[in-house]
């Protein structure tokens, strides 16, 4: 995996999330600060596994300030608790806490 990070100005941020949002719009995005005209952070990765896939592919996403303040926090694994993001479940109504036949430590 290769990952590329960069620092865009106000107005290329704004643009590249809002083309990100024609493009794929199921996809729920977060609020944004709409007072913030500072910069954004796109992170840019491509994945090469000749084992897996026929060629390498790539995908880049845009993060501007969010317009809350507090982040929650969300375990993975023992969270079986429905949340929405948009219309979309992080887990389903059935989950399982994953469990192991011996400790890990």
């Amino acid at each position: 995996m290769i990952e590329r990070y960069q620092l865009l100005d106000y107005e290329a941020a704004k643009e590249a999330q809002e083309r990100g949002q024609k493009e794929w719009p199921r996809i729920p995005s977060y609020p944004i600060d709409l007072n913030y005209k500072g910069k954004g952070l796109q992170l840019q990765f491509t994945v090469e596994d000749e084992g897996v896939f026929a060629m390498p592919w790539t995908a880049t996403i845009t993060y501007r300030r969010a317009s809350h303040t507090a982040w929650e926090e969300f375990v993975c694994a023992e969270n079986i608790q429905q949340y929405y993001a948009g219309h979309q479940y992080y887990s389903e109504n059935d989950a399982m806490v994953p469990t192991a036949d011996k400790p890990d430590f």
